[in-house]
């Protein structure tokens, strides 16, 4: 006897068809699976055959061989397990169900026939949507995640007697729907927190609105850390094509905490003891690292020197190009990364160089050795650097009502609008995302700022590249101030975050 059903495998983010065969055939009792499956799959023969024999069903005594077509794809994951079961059970007769090649089967058994929730379960969907298939029987634990996706019909299951059942048309199970909807998110830090430091909070309201990179030096207890974690809530939230792409991300990574759509930018904040790998992902079947963890969203690295020179150099590629290319022997997958880096240093290894309240206790040898860790390829892809002084007492004693988050959010937003709205027939969102072949259309520059730059370039010894970010910084600065062209106190705001570098890279 002989039957096939369909089910999923996951390269990268990318889901792939997967045709499961069932061969039963007279001869001594065995069961083979073949198709380039990996350790969990050919692990699925014992989980298979319990959940079978636990739900009631008999197992067949026969020669059984389970084929996963394409066979030249290796193949991964638990998902597979409730595809092979129907697929004998189908072959067997126990399944009467002509058409169940019409439906996706997902779902990892357990020995006593239930169903348990896989990894991955809505990059599958959205993969296998495009390829035209509309109904998927899921496990009851993905079902909030997949039904995003309100164009195809989600019916979920406890176990593998509903799945027979439903099959057969014994059991009556609803299309799971689920209705998504942006909410307030209420998030228990603000920015009204931050005592004084106006111009930090500025320069990270700029790079909100326009999605730019931000490196901020400073003493210890300046607030660099404080006001970084704080980044969040001055960001819109992710509308649901952004929304999508980072659940996909999570997914696959099995960090989703309630199965829902994401809809706030995921921030991340790796210890600097972090490996490269962690970072850019890894694994005998690369998973996401926290670079695509903080796609469309916050990648934080405090204490920046203190990653190890390999891990801050692979972040040129993803800062570059938006996309982390991880290649290993088994596969060579591409993941998403688009996000807005925000690191934070100390001037020196003691941390009080250019204190005017403590002593610095580094010789320049020392010194010079801490900043060198940051290569000046890596700076010049950060474009905002800024130098924070530590807070002062009458700052912090007054009693005055900081700004909220909410109120500088809503300047970004109207800064983003306008954003949107300018490159709309381009392909891209925001300033930081203009095209070197672009820049003099959107960031055109009358002739007293082209003096301020010719002269602002002589002076710091900018790079082309620098040039470049300043140019998109002050386009950014010009849109929060309701200005339609850049004008002079827009550009020299946009030098201002780069004129630190001559005193501690020149």
């Amino acid at each position: 006897m002989y039957s096939y059903v369909n089910t999923c495998s996951l390269t990268g983010l990318d889901g792939e068809l997967i045709e499961v065969e069932a061969d039963l055939s007279n001869g001594l009792p065995k069961f083979t699976i073949v198709g380039l499956p990996d350790i969990a799959i050919r692990e699925s023969m014992e989980r298979v055959r319990s959940g079978i024999k636990n739900s009631a069903y008999e197992f067949p005594l026969k020669r059984i061989t389970i084929n996963l077509a394409p066979a030249n794809l290796k193949k991964d994951g638990s998902q597979f397990d409730l595809a092979i079961a129907v697929a004998i059970l189908t072959a067997n007769g126990t399944v009467n169900f002509k058409d169940v090649e019409d439906f996706i089967i997902l779902g990892e058994l357990s020995l006593d026939g239930s169903v348990n929730k896989v990894t991955g379960a809505l990059p599958m969907v959205i993969s296998l949507r495009e390829r035209g298939f509309k109904k998927f029987i899921i496990p009851e634990g993905n079902k909030k995640e997949c039904s995003v996706i309100s164009d195809v019909e989600i019916y979920p299951v406890l176990s593998l007697q509903d799945v027979v059942n439903f099959l057969n048309g014994d059991l009556s199970i609803d299309r799971y729907v689920d209705e998504y909807y942006y909410e307030e998110i209420d998030y228990n830090i603000d920015f009204s927190d931050i005592k004084g430091q106006e111009f930090l909070k500025r320069a990270l309201e700029v790079a909100a609105a326009g999605k730019h990179n931000i490196l901020i030096i400073g003493t210890p207890g300046s607030g660099k850390s404080m006001a970084a974690k704080r980044f969040p809530t001055i960001l819109p939230m992710l509308n649901f094509k952004e929304a999508i792409e980072v659940t996909k991300i999570y997914s696959i990574a099995n960090l989703l905490t309630d199965n829902k759509l994401i809809t706030q930018p995921p921030f991340r904040s790796p210890h600097h003891t972090a490996s490269a790998v962690s970072l850019i992902g890894g694994g005998r079947i690369p998973k996401p690292g926290e670079i695509s963890l903080a796609h469309n969203g916050v990648l934080f690295l405090d204490e920046l020197p203190e990653f190890s020179k390999q891990v801050l150099e692979v972040l040129r590629q993803p800062l570059e190009d938006e996309t982390i290319n991880i290649a290993r022997a088994n596969a060579s997958l591409s993941y998403p990364a688009k996000f807005i880096l925000v690191a934070a240093m100390n001037p020196c290894p003691c941390g009080y160089y250019g204190d005017p309240y403590h002593q610095c206790k580094c010789s320049m040898n020392e010194i010079n050795r801490y900043l060198l860790k940051i290569s000046h390829p890596l700076l010049d892809r950060i474009d905002i650097h800024i130098e924070v002084s530590p807070v002062k007492y009458d700052d912090m004693s007054v009693d005055k009502r900081e700004e909220s988050s909410k109120s500088i959010r809503e300047r970004v937003e109207h800064a983003r609008n306008i954003q949107k709205e300018r490159f709309k027939d381009i392909g891209i969102y925001t300033n930081s995302e203009i095209r070197e072949n672009q820049i003099h259309k959107y960031c055109k520059l009358n002739q007293k700022c082209k003096t301020i730059m010719d002269i602002a370039f002589k002076k710091f010894r900018f790079s082309a590249r620098t040039y470049n970010k300043i140019l998109k910084v002050s386009r950014t600065i010009a849109d929060l101030d309701g200005n339609e062209n850049i004008e002079e106190q827009n550009i020299l705001e946009a030098i201002r975050f780069r004129s630190v570098d001559l005193r501690y890279w020149g």
